[in-house]
C-alpha cells in the first residue's frame, strides 16, 4: 500500500528541517529547498538547481509541490480584483481573492470547503458544509497569489479610476495582507489554519506581519477563547451583525450553541489577554439591522472594549432577499457610533461585486 506523497506547503521550516533530518540529509538543505519555496517561489524541483541530485530524487519520490490548479479565473470590472476557481487534489474545489488597493495587495482566503455555519445571507454558508481545508492547502492561496503577482500580469486594468490605477502601477507586486474570510469558518478548522498562519509569517519566507494577516469568525466561542489562552500573533474579526440574541440567531444560527453574552465575555477575555483590538464586522442590512437603535444597541454592547465596527452593506447572493443598506442610513449608523460612543467604524470598501467576489459572496457555482 503507498502512502500519500508528502504536501510541502504543509510543512513548518522547521517541520521540514526534521523530515530532512530522517532522510539522512542536512537541515542546511531544507532550508535551502524553504527559500526556494518562499522567496523565489519555485513549482517544481527543476527550479531548484542548488539542491543535490540525492535531495531533489527524495523530493520527487514522496513529496509534492501543493500548487493548486486554477479552474477558472476572473476579473471585476472595478479593475482591482481578481477571483480564483481552485482545483483541490481531491476534486473539490475553493475560491480566493485578489484585491489591490492603493499601498497593498490583499489575498482573501479560504479554510474549508463550504462552511458549517450556515449565515443566511452568505452563499457559502448556503452551499452547506464538505470538509476543512489542510494547512498546506490554506498556504497554497496565498502562494497562488504571490506568484500570479510576480511572473502573470501585474497589475489589473482599470479604466473607471485612472488616479487609482496610476498608484497602483507604482506598487511593488508583493502580496503584503491575508484576510482568512473566504469561504469557511476559520476557528471551525483551528489547528490547521493556525499551522498556516505560522508559515505565512516564518521570518525566512513570505514573512507577513502579524498585523498583515486578519481571521473573521462568526463566533465560534472555544477557538476565540483559545486564541487569547495562547496570545496568537493574527488579528480577530467578529462577525456580530445583530446586538440581540434574538435578532443574531435569526441571521446567524450559530448563536443558538454560542449566544451573545458567552460571545461578548469571549471577546472581552480575548481583548484583556492579549491587549488587541478586535474588528467587529456588521453587515447593513436595509430594513432589518441599519436603524438608529440599533447603531446605539451596538455602542451599548462594546462599550468599554477596544474595538472597531466594520460596516458591510449587504452584497447580494442567490439563497438571501435582502437589499443593501443605503448610504444615507450607512452614514447616520457610523455617525452615532463615533459621536455617541466614540467608536471608531469604517464602510466597507465595496470590491468585485459583479464577480460575486465581494464579502458573503463566495462559492463554488458558476460567476
Amino acid at each position: 500500500m503507498s502512502h500519500p506523497r508528502l504536501n510541502l506547503y504543509d510543512l513548518t521550516r522547521e517541520a521540514l528541517r526534521e523530515q530532512f533530518r530522517r532522510w539522512g540529509f542536512s537541515p542546511l538543505h531544507a532550508d535551502r529547498l524553504w527559500a526556494y519555496l518562499y522567496l523565489e517561489l519555485a513549482d517544481s524541483c527543476d527550479a531548484m538547481p542548488k539542491l543535490p541530485a540525492k535531495v531533489k530524487a527524495r523530493l520527487r519520490a514522496e513529496t509534492r509541490f501543493g500548487l493548486l490548479a486554477t479552474a477558472r479565473e476572473t476579473d471585476s470590472s472595478d479593475g482591482f480584483t481578481r477571483k480564483y476557481l481552485l482545483a483541490l487534489a481531491d476534486g473539490e474545489k475553493i475560491e480566493t481573492v485578489l484585491m489591490r488597493y492603493t499601498g497593498r495587495v490583499t489575498a482573501c482566503v479560504s479554510s474549508q470547503v463550504g462552511c458549517a455555519m450556515g449565515c443566511v445571507f452568505c452563499a457559502t454558508g448556503q452551499m452547506g458544509y464538505t470538509r476543512h481545508l489542510t494547512p498546506g492547502e490554506i498556504v497554497a492561496q496565498a502562494m497562488h497569489v504571490a506568484r500570479a503577482l510576480k511572473f502573470q500580469i501585474p497589475i489589473l486594468k482599470s479604466q473607471a479610476n485612472p488616479e487609482a490605477f496610476h498608484a497602483l502601477r507604482e506598487m511593488p507586486p508583493r502580496l503584503r495582507n491575508i484576510v482568512l474570510m473566504g469561504m469557511g469558518e476559520p476557528l471551525h478548522n483551528y489547528d490547521a489554519v493556525m499551522q498556516a498562519v505560522d508559515i505565512l509569517r516564518d521570518s525566512n519566507g513570505l514573512a507577513l506581519s502579524a498585523e498583515r494577516i486578519t481571521l473573521s469568525t462568526v463566533g465560534v466561542v472555544p477557538g476565540i477563547l483559545r486564541l487569547a489562552a495562547e496570545k496568537r500573533s493574527v488579528g480577530l474579526a467578529v462577525s456580530l451583525h445583530a446586538a440581540t440574541q434574538a435578532e443574531r440567531v435569526a441571521l446567524v444560527p450559530a448563536a443558538k450553541k454560542w449566544p451573545l453574552d458567552e460571545l461578548m465575555a469571549a471577546c472581552r477575555t480575548y481583548s484583556t489577554t492579549t491587549g488587541r483590538r478586535i474588528f467587529y464586522e456588521w453587515t447593513l442590512i436595509e430594513g432589518k439591522n441599519d436603524a438608529p437603535e440599533q447603531a446605539r444597541a451596538v455602542g451599548r454592547l462594546l462599550e468599554g472594549l477596544p474595538a472597531q465596527v466594520n460596516l458591510i452593506p449587504l452584497n447580494p447572493t442567490p439563497g438571501y432577499a435582502g437589499e443593501p443598506t443605503r448610504s444615507e442610513a450607512a452614514k447616520k449608523f457610523q455617525k452615532i457610533l463615533a459621536e455617541e460612543f466614540k467608536l471608531p467604524s469604517t464602510v466597507r470598501q465595496r470590491r468585485g461585486i459583479d464577480i460575486a467576489a465581494g464579502c458573503g459572496q463566495l462559492a463554488v457555482g458558476e460567476t
